[in-house]
Order: structure tokens, then C-alpha cells, then sequence
């Protein structure tokens, strides 16, 4: 990407609203609308402000930044939305498929960064790859995708394994709907049993490794999710204390002390979030992005 492409996006174009360039006329304005709270995200956030960087923006001196963060209660990211647009930010740049989703209802105007951990054409964020239509660009790292590749790693990783937990976030929607059904196709045709935990709180994922004290199931498959994100230590706590082989969505779980994962970089999503390019008149096609860690155990 280049730096006048950036430039563009923060500094204004013809065609885009007026309001917008009001608000450019002082210092641009980036509304960051996220579903769960700053704690756990100091890195990814770090990141994101390096790919700012990285393009000549530093927030505080060309650039703002508006964070709006929902705390893991989804049903706000609607209302946050909307106080974003009312403040005429000049973008949107949103993480996780819900607050894609309500930007998207909450303008048709303001252009919208999403970083996504699943198909944006399923999700309906975009109309298709190569035309996307709207205001809508952004990052696709290929996390849903990859759900029966992970549980074939699992599998080699306790071959002896034939009653797998899978671990999901209802709040996710249609990101948890897709791990859940390519988990149970994979699962079917190795003749592994799949035991479904549905959790979105902190003592939830604790009552949910409770039960494996009766339960004992073989190994644990950790569904994508920002809040599992969040609370990749609690989790890899969890697993090590229960002695229970995990696999994870993202390279953060491992670095965080998890036994392995298989996915991309969240870090490095938000960097590339911060540098996507948007053209003056109109939004770019969505980017794919897709990098893979393991850390075996020790």
C-alpha cells in the first residue's frame, strides 16, 4: 500500500459526505468501534497504531482516535454506532463481524475498515471480493475458514482422542454457526464425539472447565472468538491447571502460554487494519490475510 493512498482516506476526498470533510477541516477523526472492553487488546491496540504510524499518522498530532468499546455486551455496538457517526467521524474502523455489522446498518456513508475473522460475503458485510459495492473494505484473516484444519491437528496431536469439547461464543453469530458446522462435519468422519460449551463470560469459562472434573473429554477445541481473545490467559490457565490438550484460533493463545494454534496474527490483522487503503471515490476491495503459528508443548 501506499502512503497517498492513506492519505487520501484520512485527508478527504470529493466524494465523500460533507460532514466528513468537516470534521477533516481540524484533524481526522477515526471512530474504532470494538465489542469487547481495551483489557486483554494492549498489543493488538499497539499494533494498530503502528500501522498509523507506519503511514505517517500519529494519534494525539494529525490523527484522533475515538474508541468505542462495547465490554462484551453486543446489543450496545448498535447505539455506539450510531454516537460515532453523529460525531462525523471521518471512518470507521471496526473488529469482530457485530461491530462490522452495525456500522454497516448505522451509515451508508462514512467509509467502514472491518477486520474480520470470517467470510465478509457470508456475512453480508460486502457484496462480493472483487466488488464489494458500498463503504465498506477491509481485512479478511481466515479464522471461520480454518476450523477443520484445526481439528485435524488436534487429532494428530492426541491420536488416540475420541471425545473432543468444542468451545464457542453464541454472541459471535454466524462466525460461531460456521466453526460449529464444519467442527461436526471434520468430527463425523473421524469418528470423534463433539461436546458443545457455549460460554460468554469469564465464570462461565470457568463453570465450563468445571465440568471436565466429570467429563474428562480427550481434548479442548477453542472456537474463534475477540472475547476468548481477551481471556486467552484465563483460558490457558485453565487448560494447563485441568491438564487438557487445547488448540487455539490465534498465534496471541500461544504466545499467552496455550499448548498450540493454528490461525493468523491478531496483532498483525490490526496493523494492516490501520494501513488498508480506501480510494477517493470509492471503497477498495477487501484484503486476505492468512499467517500460521504452532507452539508445541513443553
Amino acid at each position: 500500500m501506499i502512503r497517498r493512498e492513506f492519505i487520501t482516506l484520512l485527508g478527504g476526498a470529493a466524494a465523500w459526505p460533507l460532514a466528513a470533510r468537516g470534521q477533516q477541516a481540524a484533524m481526522p477523526v477515526i471512530g474504532f468501534l470494538h465489542s469487547q472492553s481495551a483489557d486483554g487488546f494492549t498489543e493488538p491496540l499497539r499494533a494498530f497504531r503502528q500501522g498509523l504510524k507506519d503511514t505517517g499518522y500519529v494519534d494525539g498530532e494529525n490523527v484522533a482516535i475515538e474508541h468505542s468499546w462495547a465490554d462484551n455486551q453486543t446489543d450496545r455496538l448498535p447505539a455506539l454506532a450510531a454516537e460515532l457517526v453523529r460525531r462525523r467521524v471521518t471512518v470507521i474502523t471496526t473488529f469482530g463481524p457485530p461491530a462490522a455489522l452495525a456500522a454497516k446498518a448505522a451509515t451508508t456513508t462514512i467509509p467502514i475498515v472491518f477486520s474480520s475473522g470470517d467470510d465478509p460475503v457470508r456475512l453480508g458485510l460486502v457484496g462480493s471480493l472483487a466488488r464489494p459495492g458500498g463503504n465498506l473494505t477491509g481485512i479478511n484473516f481466515f479464522v471461520g475458514e480454518l476450523a477443520a484444519k484445526r481439528l485435524e491437528l488436534l487429532r494428530e496431536l492426541v491420536p488416540g482422542a475420541t471425545r473432543v469439547a468444542l468451545l464457542l461464543d453464541p454472541s459471535v453469530g454466524q462466525l460461531t454457526e460456521t466453526t460449529l458446522g464444519d467442527v461436526q462435519a471434520a468430527a463425523g468422519s473421524k469418528g470423534l464425539q463433539i461436546q458443545v460449551l457455549n460460554v460468554q463470560t469469564s465464570p462461565e469459562i470457568n463453570a465450563a472447565f468445571a465440568t471436565f472434573m466429570h467429563e474428562r473429554p480427550d481434548a479442548l477445541f477453542v472456537g474463534p472468538s475477540a472475547f476468548f481473545a481477551s481471556r486467552r490467559v484465563q483460558l490457558a490457565l485453565l487448560t494447563a491447571l485441568h491438564r487438557v490438550p487445547a488448540l487455539y484460533p490465534l498465534r496471541q493463545f500461544a504466545e499467552a502460554g496455550g499448548l498450540i494454534s493454528y490461525g493468523a496474527s491478531l496483532t498483525d490483522a490490526y496493523r494492516k487494519s490501520a494501513r488498508t487503503p480506501v480510494a477517493s471515490s470509492r471503497v477498495s476491495s477487501p484484503l486476505t490475510y492468512r499467517s500460521c503459528s504452532r507452539r508445541s508443548s513443553s
